[in-house]
């Protein structure tokens, strides 16, 4: 063998060989190795090494997370009512309240970070089913007020035992301590509370 072809350089690791060898690098985790926000994390650190990517990172977390509860949300409310789960997170604000379980659509479109037009159709939809009703709002002239019908609330009552007993993230929460999820539910208000403050509302 020739000096020459003794020290050539060995060809650089492929794309995935790189981010295995990043991942173990890395040292324990509590996060399972084979998961796809794992990869995608690993992925992001190696591309973009120079930058603190923590913030970054949370939001797609946050995302991802949002994203698979309201699948299993919206999933949840076609069987129990046949209707949206965004629809349904207005029939769950109306209940939240207590009786007489009524509010003025901008409280409504507020409350669910939602524009007055996109409320005005949840609304519509929800008169048709018979899931709500629309009365006129005395301290409001030509306004009206939204509530529950006896429908709404059979169905929104329901969709609130089936969400306490058999939510969507309960498995993933078994994994973690009372510590560990009190921490969680801290962390989650504070943060909401805080970028909350920041958004103006909508209109």
């Amino acid at each position: 063998m020739s000096i020459a072809a003794a020290k050539r350089p060995a060809p650089p690791p492929s794309r995935k060989q790189a981010v295995a060898e990043h991942s173990n690098a890395s040292g324990p985790s509590n996060v399972p190795r084979n998961s796809h926000v794992e990869f995608i994390t690993r992925q992001w650190q190696i591309e973009h090494s120079e930058l603190n990517l923590s913030n970054f990172l949370l939001a797609i977390y946050f995302m991802r997370l949002g994203t698979l509860v309201e699948q299993a949300f919206d999933k949840m409310c076609q069987g129990l009512g046949d209707i949206s789960g965004s629809d349904m997170r207005v029939l769950l604000a109306l209940r939240r309240g207590g009786h007489p379980y009524a509010k003025r659509p901008t409280d409504l479109y507020r409350a669910l970070l939602v524009t007055s037009g996109a409320v005005t159709k949840k609304i519509d939809r929800l008169v048709k089913l018979g899931m709500v009703g629309r009365q006129a709002d005395p301290s409001h002239n030509g306004g009206f007020i939204v509530h529950l019908t006896r429908k709404g609330l059979d169905i929104v009552e329901k969709t609130i035992v089936t969400l306490a007993e058999e939510s969507s993230i309960a498995p993933a929460i078994a994994h973690f301590s009372d510590a560990e999820r009190a921490a969680g539910n801290e962390f989650c208000l504070r943060t909401l509370a805080l970028l909350e403050e920041l958004v103006p509302p909508k209109s």
